[in-house]
């Protein structure tokens, strides 16, 4: 697995409020849902070239 990288985020609370509600409808931390959510627009852009990777939580963008 790559190497994690943390930095800080700044969003407005519409935002961040949406995906906390997001996050526990699908039993993730809002930490993981972020990344799932960036991973899946990754993929969808095609710029994402590991069609296989796995977040923390195990879940397939596939």
């Amino acid at each position: 697995m790559a190497a994690r990288k943390s930095f800080a985020l700044r969003i407005d609370g519409k935002t961040f409020d949406a995906m906390q509600r997001w996050s526990k409808d699908d039993l993730r931390s809002l930490n993981a849902q972020i990344e799932f959510v960036l991973r899946d627009a990754l993929r969808k852009a095609g710029r994402l070239k590991d069609p296989g990777d796995r977040g923390e939580d195990g879940d397939s963008i596939r």
